[in-house]
């Protein structure tokens, strides 16, 4: 019956985790299925206890940094982008006013709401501007002074 409860545990972290972005909770879910596997095995509850916390604390110290240094951005690794990724750094064509609340900007003919990164700046439709960042499906642009890359 404790291999089980470990199970439900285990699985119930790499849900959590799937709603997060950290790659933290996971380990303790495997934690919970090591711990699961030394309940199968008629371990006692504090050697099943103890089996979960070291292995978490080792998933933890020791895959956690591999996976976090295979998870860079393309631009880290010299990688061509893609996706959101690629939009950062581009120039865009103003639509509508941009302000620090609201706007609409055209990228490669598509339509991307906008905002600018200081909040204050405005830019009045024609103007060109260059993505900052992505937040989500918002662009943050700021003044293009740098030349087409």
């Amino acid at each position: 019956m404790e291999a089980v409860l470990w199970i439900v545990l285990g699985i119930a972290l790499a849900i959590a985790e799937a709603f997060t972005a950290t790659l933290l909770i996971i380990f303790f879910g495997v934690g919970a299925f090591a711990a699961a596997g030394a309940a199968a095995l008629g371990a006692p509850f504090l050697l099943q206890a103890i089996v979960f916390v070291v292995v978490s604390g080792l998933s933890v110290a020791t895959l956690r940094p591999i996976v976090k240094r295979h998870a860079r951005p393309a631009i880290e690794t010299g990688e061509t982008p893609f996706g959101v990724e690629a939009i950062e750094g581009t120039q865009a064509t103003v639509l509508e006013e941009i302000d620090g609340e609201h706007g609409m900007v055209k990228i490669d003919g598509e339509h991307w709401q906008a905002r600018s990164f200081d909040g204050h700046e405005k830019y009045l439709p024609g103007e060109r501007v260059r993505v900052i960042k992505v937040d989500g499906g918002t662009v943050i642009v700021w003044r293009d002074d740098l030349p087409n890359i």
